[in-house]
């Protein structure tokens, strides 16, 4: 039987997503012993309407900083108990930082937002939140891999986001 620890094929295993923080946190440096340089991230999203994205995020619980990064051209948004930033931009500002189009989220997906929930309940709420608020469910809530219950939505911009709840008691290892 393998426990969190055991080091299989060079990879050190990691039963749970406690673990792998866990681990994160007691490592100081990487596998090629650099020092990680990276303490924090953040999300910037190219927004079409700020206020309108920053009604959506608020109908669907979301909070947004009083502080830094607001402006009439972005809105930084609080996400987690642990307050991920994921910075809204109009669309004009954004363009100004990534030297390259913007992607049509109509026509493919770049990056999948996973955030969680507490209960089936919480996925279910906020499926009803999204479609009351404007945005559109792509994936209706439903059990998934016998351990998980979620949704998938996409926001006023096609950005996609994905629910979930995990029972990890049902997780098989």
């Amino acid at each position: 039987m393998l426990h969190t620890g055991d080091v299989i094929g060079g990879y050190l295993k990691i039963a749970t997503r406690s673990d792998l923080y866990m681990h994160l946190a007691q490592t100081e440096t990487n596998t090629k012993n650099i020092a990680v340089m990276t303490k924090e991230i953040w999300i910037n999203l190219p927004v079409k309407d700020l206020d309108k994205s920053k009604a959506f995020f608020t109908e669907l619980g979301f909070t947004f900083n009083p502080g830094p990064g607001n402006t009439d051209h972005s809105a930084s948004m609080l996400v987690g108990s642990k307050n991920v930033v994921v910075m809204l931009f109009t669309e004009s500002m954004f363009k100004g930082f990534i030297a390259h189009e913007i992607a049509d989220t109509g026509k493919g997906t770049e990056v999948l937002f996973s955030i969680d929930a507490e209960s089936r309940e919480e996925v279910d709420a906020l499926a009803e939140k999204v479609t009351k608020a404007g945005g559109s469910i792509f994936g209706k809530p439903q059990e998934i891999q016998g351990w998980m219950y979620g949704c998938g939505f996409s926001d006023l911009d096609g950005h996609r986001w994905n629910v979930l709840h995990m029972d990890a008691g049902k997780m098989q290892m």
